[in-house]
């Protein structure tokens, strides 16, 4: 961990810090490619509007890609270097399925969000211990934009499990 960067933590909180942003890296990278695997692969009567819904997910949730990375660098941590690396250590798991209803594909994102949701807050409570306030700030934002994404997943899907479509 290199000390001679624009944000100095003590050397024990940016490791912990970065080790948690990595985490979220891996996370945000998965997360973002399962959700274009769904809106590649979606189908039935609600097509477009679902076609729709998961690009517009999955470019907002890409958009975190860069800033998660830049933020380890700033505080002078090594970012993922392979997708290797990414899939050891995301907590979303992969959906290789052939065949997915767009139910179920909405709802297994739905869940995907909520523990992606968590993941965030857990790096937000890492960084308030560490008092780094820049990177909690950035949490914040990406928190907002995962609880959109539920409640856009929540709304979507509501009707659905009462066998509604």
């Amino acid at each position: 961990m290199s000390r001679s960067t624009p944000s100095q933590p003590r050397v024990n909180a940016a490791v912990e810090i970065c080790e948690s942003l990595n985490g979220l890296l891996a996370d945000t990278l998965a997360l973002y490619l399962k959700t274009k695997n769904f809106h590649w692969h979606v189908s039935g009567p609600n097509f477009r509007e679902y076609h729709l819904l998961l690009d517009e997910q999955a470019t907002k949730i890409f958009a975190v890609v860069d800033d998660i990375a830049e933020r380890v660098r700033k505080l002078g941590g090594a970012t993922l270097r392979s997708i290797n690396q990414a899939a050891a250590m995301t907590r979303i798991a992969p959906n290789e399925a052939d065949d997915v209803s767009a139910r179920d594909m909405l709802a297994e994102l739905l869940e995907d969000n909520r523990a992606y949701a968590a993941c965030l807050r857990t790096a937000h409570e890492i960084c308030d211990g560490h008092g780094d306030v820049a990177t909690a700030s950035l949490l914040e934002v990406w928190i907002d934009d995962a609880e959109q994404r539920i409640w856009f997943l929540q709304a979507t899907t509501r009707g659905a499990e009462a066998g509604r479509s």
